[in-house]
């Protein structure tokens, strides 16, 4: 089974992480979603953060952190998913994050929000704990 290949946004306030929630649901993810066919990981990164919480990214500042290799929510028993998170700063000119018609709210986040969150949201809050990025 091909794993589901991701890329995702690690946007850190005050050591705070920006994730969502859908609408009518209580799960946070990441900024973020699937590689569509020719893109780039940090393409993906770019085009996923505009459209889901309108922040229009400085390709400039875009590091990626680390990847997260883990049975994908809502998926059949082994089906991974492969979610590389990106560190980025907003362009100068980019609005303030806000929720689009993929997103029902915003949430800024620490380590002890992970029981809201599936496996890879569980595994990216304790890596970035552990990096001493957020608390």
């Amino acid at each position: 089974m091909q794993p589901i290949v991701v890329s995702a946004l690690a946007l850190i306030r005050d050591r705070r992480l920006l994730m969502v929630t859908a609408r009518e649901r209580d799960v946070l993810y990441l900024p973020g979603g699937k590689l569509e066919p020719g893109e780039s990981p940090v393409a993906a990164l770019i085009r996923e953060s505009r459209e889901e919480v309108a922040v229009r990214l400085d390709p400039a500042t875009v590091v990626e952190l680390f990847t997260v290799r883990t049975q994908a929510h809502g998926e059949p028993d082994g089906q991974e998913v492969h979610m590389t998170l990106f560190a980025a700063e907003p362009a100068d000119d980019s609005p303030e994050p806000r929720a689009s018609s993929e997103v029902g709210e915003l949430h800024w986040v620490t380590s002890a929000d992970a029981v809201r969150c599936p496996p890879a949201g569980v595994a990216t809050l304790q890596g970035l704990r552990d990096r001493g990025l957020i608390d």
